[in-house]
């Protein structure tokens, strides 16, 4: 006999849980860079990512 609409499973908890700790998810960008074949456009953005990350770095030590 199957279970009725107005029942539900005990462990409510269970359904929140992640299946992956967030510490071992990516950030889905999975690019390969050689800095031998980069051109000045890349390089360019490069440099604007690092100082991107280090505004970032910088915010979240003052919070």
């Amino acid at each position: 006999m199957g279970r009725g609409r107005g029942q539900r499973t005990r462990d409510k908890n269970k359904s929140t849980l992640p299946q992956v700790p967030r510490n071992l998810k990516s950030d889905g960008v999975d690019e390969e860079f050689s800095v031998e074949l980069a051109d000045q456009e890349d390089m360019e953005a490069l440099a604007r990512a690092n100082a991107a990350n280090q505004r970032v770095k910088q915010r979240t030590k003052r919070k």
